[in-house]
Parts: structure tokens; sequence; C-alpha cells
């Protein structure tokens, strides 16, 4: 099953996709998909309604909103593609590495992105999504894993270079921009998909930056989920940006970095295609 979210900015509405144009909204069953429809199982109530004979609607008269409101948390693993990793100029890690995005960053799949003031390095990331969908703490093995996962998004993980590498300290600070994750156009519940080997790409004004699989890896879905679960506890509704491939703005010679009003246009095979303009932050 695929859930969309459609509306303007903070009246969101939930759907059930149809097919990839059409959709029906059952907010009669569920206030919207969140933390509290997750954790709570409500979502198994409108997997048992019948979809059939409700109106269906044209997405496209419909802004889409992000595909969960109000995550928790949104925790990303850095460098899980060794190429990534060795075009940023490091090795590949020995163990994940964790870092974090602000929860407010997340805007719906097609939302602008917002360059920051003076930025010459905004960058973009494609990135597998994992939403969490059972309490996961101290599991016992990546094998526990899945278990935990409610679906999966294309997340766009965009981040500013400068703030991010040149300046010291934390990761965060070149992640967590307004407008800085875009995700969407769905989620793809886990019962629907085996993400293990999925097409993610990337284009840039129709040009193709960003072309790998999902079983490029080098730690896997289980083992992110599991080792992420012994540092920290994750909620349902939450996050797992799971990594981006090679072919970012910062690993091309010289970088192609983002500029004000380019397109942005990310997917993954069997979840769908997420498109954004990059503009100027106006203050």
């Amino acid at each position: 099953m695929k859930i969309v979210r459609l509306g303007p900015v903070g009246a969101e509405k939930p759907a059930v996709m149809i097919d990839d144009k059409t959709a029906v909204f059952v907010d009669d069953l569920v206030a919207d998909f969140d933390r509290g429809t997750i954790s709570s199982g409500k979502i198994s109530g409108i997997r048992e309604s019948d979809l059939a004979g409700r109106t269906p609607v044209n997405i496209s008269d419909y802004r889409v909103g992000a595909p969960i409101a109000t995550p928790g948390k949104i925790v990303c693993i850095g460098l899980n593609y060794a190429r990534h990793a060795r075009e940023s100029g490091m090795e590949p890690p020995s163990e994940p590495v964790i870092f974090m995005k602000a929860p407010d960053t997340l805007v719906g799949p097609h939302d602008d992105i917002l360059i920051p003031p003076n930025s010459e390095k905004t960058d973009y990331e494609v990135e597998l999504a994992v939403i969490i969908g059972k309490r996961a703490l101290y599991l016992k093995s990546p094998e526990d894993s899945l278990d935990h996962v409610f679906g999966y998004s294309v997340s766009q993980d965009v981040s500013e270079r400068y703030w991010q590498m040149e300046r010291g300290g934390q990761w965060v600070k070149g992640k967590s921009f307004p407008t800085f994750n875009p995700m969407g156009p769905c989620i793809v519940t886990a019962d629907s998909l085996d993400a293990s080997d999925l097409h993610v790409w990337t284009t840039i004004d129709g040009e193709m930056r960003q072309d790998s699989r999902s079983s490029d890896f080098i730690f896997d879905i289980p083992y992110v989920i599991w080792y992420v679960s012994q540092v920290m506890e994750l909620q349902p509704g939450d996050i797992i940006n799971t990594g981006t491939p090679e072919g970012v703005g910062l690993g091309f010679k010289p970088p192609k970095y983002l500029v004000a009003d380019q397109e942005v246009a990310s997917g993954i095979e069997g979840i769908g295609t997420i498109k954004s303009m990059t503009r100027k932050t106006t203050l």
C-alpha cells in the first residue's frame, strides 16, 4: 500500500494511492499519518476498509505534503556507499556514521529547496528513507530489525558543504537549514516492498548525476536499524535516511553545486519520484 498526504502546508489530509495518478482520502478513518496513527495500529483499519467504494481524486489537483507528519527525529547514515565515501575524500567506514537532521527540515516532495543566504555549496543527496513502525531499542540482532519498519520513502538529504565540512564540529550544521529534507511522494508500507535491491537515482535539470542501487550499501537496512537501536530509542514515525550513492555535486571536479532555479529530481524504484526547484532564500 502507498499512503500519501494531500493539501496545503499544515492542512494535509491522509489518503491512500489507488495508482500513480489517483488516491482516495481516508481522513474519516485517521486524522493524519503520524506517530499516533502508526503506533496505535489504526493503519490496519485502512487496509481493511473498502477503498474501492470511495471517490478517487487526481493527485495532481493537490499539493503533495511530506508523507508523515511531525517525525520525532530524523537519523542519518553517512558514507554508506563506498564510492560516495571516496568521492568525499574519506575511506569507507568500519561502522555506521550517524548524525541527526532537524525534523522541521522535512517538506513535501515537490516543495522548493531554499538555498541559504550566501551559500555556494548547497548539494543534493538522494536517500532511501526508512520509517519506523514499532519502538526499537537494544535490538538483539539485525534479523529482528525489519519487524520494526513501517515503510519506505524517497528522501533528499540536502546539504550545505561549507557548514558541514569547513566549519568544524558536527555535520548537523550543514544539514538542518529550512526545506533541506524533501520527502515522498508517498510511503510504501513494508509489506509491499523489498527494499534490498532498488534503483536509486538523481537528475539535475535532466542530467543524470546519481545512479546506483540500494544493494550497494556498505551497511544494509537491517544492520543500520539494529546499530542505531544500540545508541538511541527509535519510535514510530522516526525516519532513518540510509545514505546516498556517489554522484553528489561535491564529487565532481570542479564541484557541481546547486544554484537557484534548478530542478532536482530523485527517484527510487517501487516508490516514486520527488521533484523540487531550488530557490534563493528571501530575507
